[in-house]
């Protein structure tokens, strides 16, 4: 591609590189226009162009081998996304170099990422920007955008940063359909229904059904019956006191269950005290206290994972350290700094 300084009269054809104005046909009522950038000019273009005044334009030239921007984002995004359904993912259409990608439906964005750095290592001019991998998102939720910067890129360029990248973006929708939540209490009140509220709505934006309330005693073996019992595909405990310990009464409920306890404890924070386990096939999230708030918590990284089927490890949990640490609670009993 070329660009540059032209005169008027020898750009057209060319490709307009900054909105300029010029006069408004018929001349001499002083009415103007706006010509946008990236404007393929035309002879009446530069004819009122020059009626307004200007002598010489920066243009934009595709020389041969060159695919324009629109068409090159087009194609980056089709290369991407062979198959929109298949990969939960909609192209957009082209405009002034871009093209985004859209979720198809709620899930987990999942990305790989040597093949998408290796892609915006090509050429300068060729980029992709996407969320973090294990974003959430909604349906019609952006995940990406491809955005040529010039105004147009080599063919050649292009199809080296498209080879090996079909694929490198998907989501991941929710393989469960419903969850239930146990909630212990340490008194004879019912607990307040905020944890319960909570949930739902985590529970919901990813399209899963939260079964009838269920409430117990903060004791091993009534929440081990209630684990026995619990209708769900996927199976929540919600403490009325933080569990403390892997020895603790919800992990050990768990165990005296059938269950098996994989997990306790998370360097995310606010969320450390979470613990994951197996029940019968099911997975088991025992809740931190802070998964009462909507507000993000480790226990989101970790539900959304397992609603979208993702085996979550000890180490997964692990290495979500790095990045962990979120937002502060303004009602939390031990804040983190103090004045």
């Amino acid at each position: 591609m070329k660009f540059g300084t032209v005169q008027v009269a020898q750009a057209e054809g060319a490709i307009l590189a900054h909105s300029m104005q010029a006069a408004q046909p018929p001349y001499g009522t002083g009415l103007c226009y706006r010509i946008p950038k990236g404007t393929f000019l035309t002879a009446q273009h530069l004819a009122d162009l020059a009626e307004e005044g200007h002598g010489e334009i920066t243009v934009a030239r595709l020389q041969e081998g060159d695919l324009h921007e629109d068409v090159a984002a087009l194609a980056l995004a089709q290369a991407l996304v062979p198959d929109e359904e298949g990969q939960g993912i909609r192209i957009s259409g082209a405009g002034a170099g871009r093209v985004n990608l859209y979720a198809l439906g709620a899930g987990l964005v999942r990305l790989e990422r040597a093949a998408l750095e290796a892609l915006n290592g090509v050429d300068p001019m060729i980029t992709i920007a996407t969320v973090p991998d294990y974003h959430r998102v909604d349906a019609d939720g952006m995940i990406a955008t491809i955005k040529i910067i010039s105004y147009g890129v080599a063919a050649v360029a292009l199809q080296r940063a498209g080879t090996g990248a079909a694929g490198a973006l998907r989501i991941l929708p929710p393989i469960y359909g419903s969850a239930s939540l146990i909630e212990t209490r340490v008194s004879r009140d019912i607990p307040p229904d905020k944890g319960r509220r909570a949930m739902a709505g985590r529970l919901q934006r990813m399209g899963v059904m939260l079964s009838e309330r269920v409430i117990v005693r903060h004791d091993e073996a009534e929440l081990a019956s209630a684990l026995a019992t619990a209708p769900g595909e996927v199976l929540l405990i919600l403490t009325g006191s933080a569990t403390s310990d892997a020895m603790d009464v919800a992990p050990q409920a768990l165990r005296r269950a059938g269950g098996s306890v994989t997990r306790f404890g998370m360097p995310v924070d606010p969320g450390n005290l979470l613990f994951l386990g197996e029940y019968q096939g099911r997975p088991v999230i025992g809740l931190p206290g802070c998964a009462r708030s909507p507000a993000l918590n480790g226990a989101d990284w970790v539900l959304e994972r397992v609603l979208c089927g993702c085996a979550v490890s000890g180490a997964d949990i692990a290495a979500m350290g790095v990045g962990g640490l979120l937002k502060e609670i303004p009602t939390r009993p031990m804040p983190r700094r103090s004045d």
